[in-house]
């Protein structure tokens, strides 16, 4: 395989520097950089350029995993009343163990500008925002910056490429908080409300920012789209080894002997994404479990070592991509401190709208505090176990609370024997 064919197979990253330094403009313009945006603009309508980022079973990376182009499909035509229509990045990168947008926005900032600007014309939008989080300076240096050039080479403002379409790009610094990153909470914060989640329908394509059609899509998602415009669905598809097109930006953190993130295609499992590129467990240590999509996914054993990392395989297995981050769990680390410290996180990062998720987090959080510090009851693994039924989908506003309770519900299935232990023991045997 030569080295041009190796570079097409992973087409968000291929292009980026090896000093860590961002792309500029006419970098990545020689990489094939807005290419796809004048493809677009010249040779399709936006109904081509959904039915082309449909065809190619680009799924949401953010971690719902929701179709892409079914997303922009559902965006109402612009029959001239609505003033402004809205297409949003969702940069807001706050899920533990989740740092794939941020290697992307630093690396090639231009590409996830090319991305907005392409979803911006599919769905008829003239106005665009990335919504980031607050504590990636960098990113926000750079974004800023090839925004900027960006608007220098015609590809943003009026009348891009003299195609009749115009749009404008803001770069929006988030407050903060976790719950940003719920696409409606989003919404409210970018509108200066407080930032909780809205109730639907109406469905933010529909009704979204100050009540115009508004699409959410997360940051590594947009930055497949000019790829799939400039290459074509088939050959999107190609690049994945599962139903779910193209490549993923796949992690590992934990106590691997090489963490970080790769561009691999789509279905690799979950042992060669740990074994080939993370290196494996550190010498001494044995694997005891893995939250296979962020934070807020359930945990899995060795036994599914060979699930393909892909959306609905992970599902099956009883768990989720998420955000296909992998956290490593060794058997030197207690499961039940590592859950507090998931769950502490969760706790406070609840924005109080709802009785349970503000008070049934910090109820959980305390009992688990009080487990780990040999304080504990055999009843509270009890009312632990209640807890992961009464904050369900269904029971809370949102999904905060049930995604808190994926990585405890699964613990308390996979280790509850050393829950047990630290009660009987009145201790964290860990220590």
């Amino acid at each position: 395989m030569s080295t041009q064919e190796r570079s097409r197979k992973k087409p968000l990253t291929r292009a980026m520097r090896s000093d860590g330094e961002p792309l500029g403009i006419k970098e990545y313009e020689m990489s094939g950089g807005y290419e796809g945006l004048g493809k677009a603009l010249r040779d399709m309508s936006p109904h081509d350029v959904i039915e082309e980022v449909t065809a190619s079973n680009l799924r949401g990376r953010g971690g719902a995993g929701f179709p892409t182009g079914m997303k922009w499909s559902a965006v109402p035509p612009d029959d001239g009343s609505a003033p402004h229509r809205y297409v949003i990045s969702n940069s807001d990168e706050m899920e533990p163990g989740a740092f794939k947008d941020r290697i992307l926005m630093e690396g090639n900032p231009h590409q996830l500008v090319e991305g907005l600007i392409i979803a911006g014309y599919a769905t008829q939008s003239d106005r665009g925002y990335i919504f980031l989080r607050w504590a990636y300076g960098r990113s926000a240096q750079r974004l800023k910056r090839a925004i900027e050039e960006a608007y220098g080479a015609g590809y943003l403002g009026h009348n891009i490429l003299n195609s009749g379409y115009s749009l404008d790009i803001y770069l929006h610094i988030s407050a903060g908080r976790y719950i940003c990153g719920e696409e409606t909470a989003l919404l409210n914060s970018i509108e200066g409300k407080r930032a909780i989640p809205r109730g639907r329908p109406p469905f933010p394509q529909v009704c979204g920012l100050w009540g115009r059609p508004a699409v959410v899509n997360n940051a590594e998602t947009l930055s497949n789209v000019p790829h799939i415009i400039r290459n074509g669905a088939d050959w999107y598809r190609a690049l994945s080894l599962s139903a779910d097109g193209g490549t993923k930006m796949y992690a590992v953190s934990g106590k691997v002997k090489n963490p970080g993130a790769w561009e691999l295609p789509m279905g690799i499992t979950m042992r060669e994404l740990l074994y080939d590129h993370a290196g494996g467990i550190k010498e001494g240590l044995k694997l005891k479990g893995i939250i296979p999509g962020g934070a807020s996914t359930d945990f899995l054993l060795e036994e599914h070592l060979d699930t393909a990392m892909d959306y609905d395989s992970v599902q099956k297995a009883g768990s989720r991509l998420g955000t296909g981050t992998m956290i490593i769990l060794d058997d030197k680390t207690c499961p039940v401190g590592m859950v507090h410290n998931l769950e502490r996180f969760f706790s406070r990062e609840s924005c109080g709208w709802c009785t349970p998720c503000r008070e049934g987090l910090p109820w959980v959080e305390k009992m688990l505090r009080a487990i780990e510090n040999g304080q504990g009851h055999h009843e509270d693994i009890e009312i632990l176990e209640e807890h992961t039924r009464l904050l369900r989908p269904g029971n809370t506003f949102c999904v905060h609370a049930p995604g808190a309770m994926e990585p405890l519900q699964s613990a308390l299935k996979f280790f509850r024997a050393d829950f047990e232990q630290h009660i009987e023991e009145g201790r964290c045997p860990y220590k």
